[in-house]
């Protein structure tokens, strides 16, 4: 079960996510949903950018953030799955820098685990 507690040794895609602090400015306040994960970066989709095609019409784009330096805020999925309602849980991003599936797999003394 996902938790605030367990949340960095769960898979993060699928997740809204918003970028809370970090070293480049230009990235504040990023939001979306988590669609790709590397060792060191997250790829959130973000459907704010006008697409020019009809009035209210809206294109996705994919903002790759840096895992280090920056500060995530992920939004845990509720009970009935509604995956923008739930609790908002921030992390540092040095505690998700790992290859995807070596960091679900990790244990350690962190607070987050």
């Amino acid at each position: 079960m996902l938790t605030p507690e367990t949340l960095t040794r769960h898979e993060l895609v699928g997740l809204a996510a918003r970028v809370r602090a970090g070293d480049n400015p230009d990235l504040l306040d990023i939001e979306g949903r988590v669609v790709a994960e590397t060792t060191n970066t997250l790829g959130i989709e973000r459907g704010d950018q006008p697409s020019g095609r009809t009035a209210g019409e809206r294109a996705t784009r994919v903002a790759t953030v840096p895992k280090a330096g920056t500060t995530f805020e992920f939004t845990l999925p509720t009970e009935a799955g509604d995956a923008s309602a739930g609790e908002v849980v921030t992390v540092e991003g040095r505690r998700l820098v790992a290859r995807p599936a070596r960091r679900t797999e990790k244990s350690g003394d962190s607070k987050w685990r």
